[in-house]
């Protein structure tokens, strides 16, 4: 049986799983770090890239590649191909000013909803091009082309062959600010209106287009695998679970992410939904949280424990944790738009001053971000039915416990996995078939956990937050 290769290129590291393409069945897999930062070296994964594939035991034999990559980054090359400057992530927020001056440019939220189905906030590639152009406007100027990680890593495996050879895909495309999911195509003046020139961007592949081949370092004994489109990392994700309508995905990880699989493009001008285009051919409305695993990462250290027993005094608190609650944002905000916020903790008194009720609390203001996010899908007519709990953060299992009585909804659980990567090798097992749907490939085993709504904890999360939203700059 043909195998096939999937990339998980995130914030934090790059993974590689090899799959039979039939089955889906795991074969081998490898992983590498990437550095810390919300600027990194794009050389830096793919020293990481090249690390994973070798430690998955190379991809010699593979059939298929596909790339999934933390979306928005900047990347920018000179004509020569050479990166400019290191490039600046989704995390990064220096351009928060850039955003804001770029919605008002355009007529506002509404305006920029309808152009491309996105609000420019710092996370969004045209509002960091922005930012170049007005603080480094020398790098600005040796700029011949912008891309993706994804991008970037998809070129590099192929051998880079030239600017001219720059792929990306709708998906991950979508999320740049200069390319419209509803009508698949770029807007220029939207380039020009970031940058102040344009430069060249990526040819779009469609679902089952290839990018090429590998080059000669990963070929082994044949021609080299063939290059699957790739895409974005929470597109890759809807494929690796198998999302279909009516499934909401939310992804607990370094952001935390609601997404949703659409027929129909979304357009929110309150810029909380972004309207994505998927890697299928289809949409995928999305709404991101800069603050999700993290904030548990924060709480355990903070009181000293790990995450098994952060878990455990999560867990042994009441629902609600007696009034206490945490408005969790750690790291600024992208939804709602606080790129400058931070953390606060409400209802704190002498009754809940104890270490199980600032870890429950830490749960549930998380989730209460995620519930948000699942709420503001709603809104754009997004269908939910259930949720899928995926990410780092859905290993905990007070997470885990608590998701349902906090969204609302029955959640499932599949078993621990890449899902990433597991979305791109479906990916790549599609591109060898060019069949007009990705291959069915089985879910492993899901946890399914139901509860009843916490009476009054999303109503006192909301005015928890809707004080911070109030109060003066």
């Amino acid at each position: 049986m043909p195998l096939v290769a999937g990339v998980d290129s995130s914030t934090q590291s790059c993974k590689v799983v090899v799959r039979d393409a039939e089955s889906g069945a795991l074969v081998r897999s490898g992983s590498a770090s990437h550095p810390d930062g919300t600027e990194v070296d794009p050389a830096a994964w793919w020293v990481a890239l090249r690390a994973a594939i070798d430690r998955a035991g190379g991809i010699g034999d593979v059939a298929a590649v596909s790339v999934a990559g933390q979306q928005h980054g900047m990347v920018c090359l000179s004509s020569s191909g050479e990166v400019v400057r290191p490039a600046l992530l989704w995390n990064d927020t220096r351009s928060a000013a850039a955003a804001a001056q770029l919605v008002d440019e355009l007529g506002g939220p509404a305006a920029w909803a309808e152009a491309v189905g996105v609000v420019p906030v710092a996370s969004v590639t045209v509002t960091k091009l922005r930012w170049l152009a007005e603080h480094e406007p020398s790098a600005a100027a040796r700029t011949e082309a912008v891309c993706l990680p994804h991008d970037y890593l998809t070129w590099r495996l192929r051998g880079e062959a030239g600017l001219d050879t720059l792929t990306t895909d709708r998906g991950d495309a979508s999320g740049t600010g200069y390319f419209a999911a509803s009508t698949g195509a770029y807007r220029s003046d939207l380039l020009v209106l970031g940058l102040g020139r344009e430069v060249r961007l990526p040819t779009v592949l469609g679902p089952t287009d290839t990018a090429g081949r590998v080059g000669d370092e990963f070929a082994g004994d044949g021609q080299g695998a063939v290059l699957a489109p790739g895409t974005g990392d929470n597109m890759a994700a809807a494929l690796g679970v198998g999302a279909e309508p009516g499934d909401v995905v939310v992804s607990i990880g370094t952001s935390g992410t609601a997404f949703a699989v659409a027929d129909k493009p979304s357009a929110d001008p309150q810029g909380q939904v972004a309207g994505f285009a998927d890697a299928t051919g289809r949409y995928l409305p999305l709404v991101c949280t800069l603050n999700a695993a993290r904030v548990l990462d924060a709480a355990a250290r903070m009181l000293g424990v790990d995450h098994e027993r952060f878990a455990e005094l999560a867990l042994s608190a009441p629902p609600g944790a007696d009034g206490l609650v945490l408005v969790p944002y750690l790291e600024g905000e992208r939804t709602p738009n606080l790129p400058d916020a931070t953390g606060a903790l409400h209802g704190l008194r002498l009754a809940n001053a104890t270490p199980a009720h600032q870890a429950r609390a830490a749960v549930e203001g998380m989730l209460c971000g995620l519930a948000d996010a699942v709420d503001a899908l709603v809104a754009q007519g997004v269908r939910v039915d259930r949720v899928l709990l995926i990410g780092g953060g859905a290993r905990s299992a007070a997470v885990r416990r608590i998701a349902p009585a906090v969204l609302g909804r029955p959640v499932l659980v599949p078993e621990p996995g890449e899902y990433v990567a597991d979305g791109a090798a479906r990916q790549a097992a599609w591109a060898l078939t060019g069949t007009d749907s990705p291959p069915r490939w089985r879910l492993g085993a899901v946890e399914k956990s139901e509860a009843d709504p916490t009476p009054g904890l999303r109503e006192r999360y909301a005015e928890a937050r809707e004080k911070f939203l109030s109060r003066p700059a």
